[in-house]
């Protein structure tokens, strides 16, 4: 390997790197593990839906922080934001192909956390009552 490859794999280590702070995956991390990221891209597995419906549906969420979050996952390539041109504009919002892929893949991630609720919650009154 020469010395410019060995720097140019260097780099891409350094930048692969989960627990280096300056690695690309960090951020993606950080955006697909949100809280309302994870709502909407949950949301949105039932397919396409306008910004008034995601907010019916996502309890608690401010219009604000939803259209962050959704600006956010558009960026990232996750969800397609389709504008018709009618009077008023309809924007509806999708999974990309991108997006179906990573929704897939977090099935599994939420089937746990819904089968082991009970457990996480139980095991937070032990520890709240030991603390008292």
């Amino acid at each position: 390997m020469t010395a410019s490859s060995q720097a140019k794999h260097r780099v891409w280590q350094d930048a692969s790197d989960t627990f280096n702070s300056d690695c690309p995956v960090r951020e993606v991390l950080d955006h697909i593990t949100s809280r309302w990221a994870m709502l909407i891209l949950t949301a949105l597995t039932r397919g396409p839906l306008r910004f008034a419906e995601l907010h019916r549906l996502i309890d608690g969420i401010s219009e604000k922080m939803l259209s962050q979050t959704l600006r956010m996952l558009v960026r990232d390539g996750l969800v397609a934001r389709t504008v018709e041109p009618t009077t008023p504009p309809r924007v509806s919002y999708d999974l990309t192909e991108l997006g179906h892929g990573l929704t897939e893949s977090l099935h599994p991630f939420l089937d746990w956390i819904y089968r082991h609720v009970p457990d996480v919650v139980q095991a937070q009154h032990r520890h709240d009552q030991d603390r008292e």
